[in-house]
């Protein structure tokens, strides 16, 4: 589908996604210098291929039929019927992507934003931009929008030295790693589906009982693996143990481009007494396989609030790194809904029911 043109620049915006856009699609977002997996056809595949999960793309082409702009969004939805009319929210990993050094960028965004809102807002309750990097050039169109500005600090660890990596690791972390290997813990890449159920399994124990959180559906985890054997833009990297998967990472990235942390767990508790530490010997794999691969950055996809208390922060902080605050930029389409929806989840969290 097309929409008109802006008879000022000739640029006009594209959703529906054909062969030949997907082709430019992909070589616009490796060529980027924030490019990622998180904004690529690749991602919207496993979107498309997750239950409850819906992809919306939007794309800004010049006259001569160049892509200039790319902004991928994912509508989410949970499971169960209540939460299912009341979770409805659109989040952007990573986005925009608009082509570096063009003079209308901000009027290309103005575009692709519009375009989406207009498609979404009435069934997301809320709109939610996950920063990746800088995009505080935006913050005027943001505001025009309706979007506000709320901090979320990150971790990202520069993968170009290896060397220097492992020096800026804390003692703790180094020692694990260590001691899980010569205690005979190993790293695998899984050679079968059976090998991620397992993977999936601790990871749906520890979001029930201890992060309490939403968690994608199966087919997200299902999916990414039968991707990833056919398009390479990711890999599971799992803790095996006397033949028993206890942990694992699940690590998107483009060839060469930042490698992220979405997924991980482990056994850690059970196995502190053998001296195996799965969650930390998957991280370790994770970040060892973004600098093999030439990426110069391993993102941890946040770590919290500022200055507010988060034991998931103080795990990762001891993989050394740089925090950063590039925030989300949030705006609310339904606000009964979203007023009903927070005062829900903040309910059954406290009943340590979600």
């Amino acid at each position: 589908m097309e929409e008109k043109s802006n008879k000022k620049s000739s640029y006009r915006i594209v959703t529906e996604v054909s062969e030949k856009i997907v082709s430019d699609w992909n070589r616009f977002v490796q060529a980027h210098p924030e490019g990622s997996v998180l904004q690529s056809w690749y991602a919207w595949q496993l979107f498309f291929r997750t239950k409850n999960f819906n992809p919306f793309f939007v794309a800004c082409i010049d006259e001569t039929d160049r892509m200039v702009g790319v902004l991928l969004a994912v509508l989410i939805r949970e499971k169960s019927y209540i939460k299912f009319l009341f979770s409805a929210r659109l989040v952007i990993y990573g986005g925009p992507l608009i082509e570096s050094g063009n003079v209308y960028d901000k009027e290309i965004f103005r575009m692709m934003l519009a375009s989406m809102i207009d498609k979404t807002s009435r069934t997301a309750i809320f709109t939610q931009f996950r920063a990746l990097h800088d995009l505080s050039c935006y913050t005027e169109i943001f505001k025009e929008n309706g979007f506000q500005w709320v901090p979320r600090i990150n971790l990202l660890i520069n993968t170009q030295n290896k060397e220097k990596i492992f020096s800026e690791m804390s003692s703790s972390r180094k020692r694990q790693i260590r001691k899980s290997l010569n205690n005979g813990a190993k790293v695998i890449q899984p050679n079968n589906i059976g090998q991620v159920r397992q993977f999936f399994d601790i990871l749906q124990k520890l979001y029930r009982q201890k992060v309490r959180k939403p968690l994608p559906d199966w087919t997200f985890f299902e999916a990414f693996y039968f991707l990833i054997q056919k398009y390479n833009f990711g890999k599971y990297f799992l803790i095996e143990y006397k033949e028993k998967i206890i942990g694992g990472i699940m690590a998107p990235s483009l060839p060469a481009k930042t490698v992220f942390e979405w997924y991980v767990c482990g056994l850690d508790p059970e196995y502190k007494k053998e001296g195996i530490y799965p969650s930390v010997l998957a991280t370790w794999a994770a970040i060892e396989y973004a600098h093999e691969q030439g990426s110069s950055v391993f993102d941890f996809m946040g770590v919290g609030k500022p200055n507010e208390p988060y034991g998931v922060r103080d795990f990762k902080l001891r993989f050394g790194g740089s925090i950063v605050n590039y925030g989300r930029f949030i705006r609310i389409n339904n606000k009964l809904k979203y007023s009903i929806a927070e005062f829900g989840y903040n309910f059954l969290s406290w009943l340590k029911k979600v």
